[in-house]
């Protein structure tokens, strides 16, 4: 009795969040409260007082607009929250926000908003999980531990679940465990409307383990289908049989989905559950139950950080190591002042990254990512490297596959998982594909690397379909990112640099297919974000900005020109970023001769050119022929740019 008192309290206080917001989800909460409930008492391995401890199991809510159960529960488990944090659900500045937000309400373990983006960033923390064990175990284990999420129908109908679900298989990820809220109801009714394949049947053919629960009430049967799945050898899928918005009139239609109740239903809400008709209400005898949970918590941790201390103790060094990586406090520059002066012959800004990447993992064992299935075009493997498999838990490249939606997702779930950095790499034209999960790890602050590669009309003779025209505008528009566009090797590796030492802000490193010289005079400076590569002689009066593989054609256009200033912009945002005075020394207000050039969308480019200036620019989609035939073909040409100076 006391089990259910406890559920039931976790769907009232959900369903009252919502209806005093008048805004929310009450179904999923009235359906899911029981397979919570018996995961985060008996399962899931957590300590409210020390939510970042780094040994926790992880639960992620992929139904993110079932946020107000997480919040029930966070409250109950004394996370933090309180009753006046509930009653602000969905109002701003709360902690209660409509999806759940990382960072924002400690418990949270990722932003889940865009369905299917939580159970692939769960695949990426329990892949995490797995590549930490292999580096720090030993005789005694540091890092054990399980990945727990909630997902719906909704997020198992999202393409990108499934793409990340079949590298976990693929991978053997047997301590990812994900609990299906199956209530065959979405937002425009049934889902036989769309969706009607056999779920259990589709993930055994993902090798998944998956069992089902018959009655999603019995938390007998979900505590024994949860026992089978930590039992499993590979990663589990229990599909939980509930009627959404159950106990409530609305039990089991779509209309219990997406808005609140009213308060004559949620009045024979409370009679269902035999509750006492009062918003927010919670029993002594429950907070009391509450606490008896907690404090066994509590001892269980006590428990387990007494290993970890016996880890520390045998292996110090080791478990240093974790933990300033964990912690994020490597203080070591990862590139060698060397490095930067090593590139002497004409190349990709691709193989230029290739490079600066292979003596980064040289010195730093932390470094895990990979490429969708183009390691090598986009130079991202670790050289003398295997690849990380079910069967090499060691090696340290990842490939994703062609799955470039999920590497975005999976990658930040690595990083939300701590202790490693992780880098993602494709097409820059392909980044449209990533674009959820890279607007997600702005939006976490979390300092995730993208490597776009073949970056423009240069791609040649695959024409139109993979040369990038509007991207870097598209991405150059996402609040807290850096778009980094290197001329040369030098400058790719300050992105490099500025990539590794970020600690909020992902970066997106903008590469060449074709090779490119290396220009006598770039410097260390392009991480201001903008630097003169080349200084007039005489006063100024006219200024060139430019960035990637542009940057040699505008040299060559006025290296012969007196009052005529050559700016390299690899990075708009950290340009912003600097000093006004920084930003006037560089592009003087008074000089309002300008001229942009990159082969590219002209979309932002009149912020830096203003309306007196010209832009040099493709605002329309490639052709397909050689890289050096198409720039020709759209007049981006050394000839064109000197034309183009002349006339301002």
């Amino acid at each position: 009795m006391k089990d259910i008192n406890n559920v039931n309290t976790i769907r009232m206080l959900s369903i009252d969040q919502v209806q005093r917001a008048n805004s929310g989800h009450p179904g999923l909460p009235l359906g899911a409260a029981p397979m919570t409930y018996e995961l985060f008492k008996n399962f899931l391995r957590h300590n409210p007082k020390d939510p970042a401890w780094f040994n926790r199991d992880r639960f992620i809510l992929s139904a993110g607009h079932g946020s107000a159960l997480l919040y029930s529960l966070l409250y109950l488990f004394d996370y933090g929250l309180t009753l006046d944090d509930l009653k602000n659900f969905r109002q701003i500045d709360s902690k209660t926000p409509g999806h759940p937000e990382y960072g924002h309400t400690k418990g949270v373990e990722a932003t889940t908003g865009p369905l299917g983006q939580g159970i692939s960033m769960a695949v990426g923390m329990a892949l995490a999980e797995e590549k930490l064990a292999s580096i720090y175990n030993r005789d005694l284990k540091l890092i054990d531990h399980y990945t727990y999420a909630l997902v719906g129908d909704g997020c198992l109908m999202e393409g990108i679940s499934n793409e990340a679900s079949s590298l976990a298989g693929t991978l053997n990820l047997k301590k990812l465990i994900v609990l299906y809220d199956s209530n065959n109801i979405t937002i425009e009714g049934s889902t036989e409307l769309a969706f009607t394949e056999d779920v259990l049947k589709r993930y055994e053919a993902l090798n998944w383990k998956v069992f089902e629960v018959k009655d999603g009430n019995s938390l007998e049967e979900i505590g024994k289908a949860i026992e089978l799945a930590k039992k499993s050898d590979k990663p589990s899928l229990i599909k939980i049989n509930t009627k959404i918005g159950y106990g409530s009139p609305r039990a089991g239609s779509e209309k219990s989905h997406g808005e609140a109740l009213g308060e004559e239903n949620i009045k024979k809400t409370r009679e269902f559950f035999a509750m006492k008709d009062e918003d927010f209400y919670v029993a002594d005898e429950v907070k009391n139950s509450f606490k008896e949970i907690i404090k066994d918590l509590e001892e269980k941790y006590n428990k387990e950080k007494e290993k970890e201390k016996a880890y520390e103790d045998k292996y110090p060094d080791l478990y240093k190591d974790f933990m300033d990586n964990y912690e994020g406090k490597i203080k070591d520059s990862f590139i060698d002042e060397k490095v930067y002066d090593s590139f002497n012959k004409d190349m990709a800004t691709r193989g230029s990254s290739g490079k600066v990447l292979n003596h980064i993992g040289k010195k730093y064992k932390n470094i895990f990512g990979g490429s969708a299935d183009l390691a090598p075009s986009n130079k991202s493997s670790l050289d003398g490297e295997e690849y990380f498999s079910k069967t090499n838990r060691e090696g340290r490249n990842l490939t994703f596959g062609v799955r470039e939606n999920a590497m975005g997702a999976i990658t930040n779930g690595i990083l939300l998982h701590g202790g490693l950095r992780t880098y993602g790499a494709t097409f820059l034209v392909f980044s449209d594909y990533m674009k959820p999960s890279i607007r997600l790890s702005c939006l976490m602050n979390i300092p995730n690397i993208f490597i776009f590669t073949h970056d423009s009309i240069g791609v040649g003779e695959d024409g139109p379909t993979h040369q990038a025209i509007e991207h870097l505008a598209a991405l150059r528009s996402i609040p807290n990112i850096i778009v980094f566009r290197p001329c040369d090797g030098r400058e790719t590796a300050v992105g490099w640099e500025i990539a590794m030492k970020s600690k909020h802000t992902p970066v997106a490193l903008i590469l060449t297919r074709q090779n490119l010289p290396q220009m006598e005079n770039s410097s260390r400076d392009a991480s201001k974000g903008a630097y003169v590569l080349k200084k007039e002689r005489g006063e100024l009066e006219k200024i060139v900005i430019a960035t990637g593989s542009e940057v040699h054609l505008a040299y060559e256009a006025v290296k012969e020109m007196d009052n005529v200033r050559l700016v390299s912009m690899p990075s708009m945002e950290l340009f912003e970023a600097q000093a006004a005075s920084y930003r006037e020394e560089i592009l003087p207000k008074k000089i309002t001769k300008r001229l942009s050039v990159e082969a590219s969308s002209s979309f932002g480019w009149q912020k830096y050119t203003g309306f007196e200036g010209k832009n040099i620019f493709i605002d329309s989609f490639g052709v397909s022929g050689k890289g050096s035939e198409v720039y020709k073909y759209f007049d981006i040409t050394t000839d064109h740019i000197k034309k183009a100076i002349e006339e301002l």
